[in-house]
């Protein structure tokens, strides 16, 4: 899976949690992409059984889609808020978190995790 396939459905994931269906224009909307770039990622994503689309257009994350969606949200929660406890502001933290998460290894996230517990988090 690339990095932006990762990103597409981290952004599925994140938009579902908000409660309301999510469409592709939703996904071009939150990620500041084109509509014919979200529809060419989701035909790529579909094709790969990690979502689903409805005849209605709403978007759902199959079960390896989430897994993976879970994986880079995760990250992204836990590398942003390291960066802040060690005095990144917010919007830096949540960019360079953006960019770390697709390209650590998970020994060096599960280390960083393992860091953060026994620091008392």
């Amino acid at each position: 899976m690339q990095e932006s396939g990762e990103m597409y459905l981290e952004s599925i994931l994140v938009l579902s949690k908000k409660g309301a269906p999510v469409r592709s224009l939703d996904v071009a909307n939150y990620l500041g992409v084109s509509k014919p770039s979200v529809s060419r990622a989701m035909g790529i994503l579909k094709s790969g059984d990690y979502i689903a689309v409805d005849g209605q257009g709403y978007i759902t994350l199959k079960e390896e889609g989430a897994k993976i969606a879970k994986k880079i949200y995760e990250r992204h929660v836990v590398i942003s808020e390291i960066l802040m406890e060690l005095g990144v502001d917010m919007k830096t933290a949540e960019e360079d978190a953006c960019r770390i998460e697709h390209v650590i290894s998970d020994k060096t996230f599960k280390a960083l995790k393992k860091h953060r517990k026994g620091s008392g988090k």
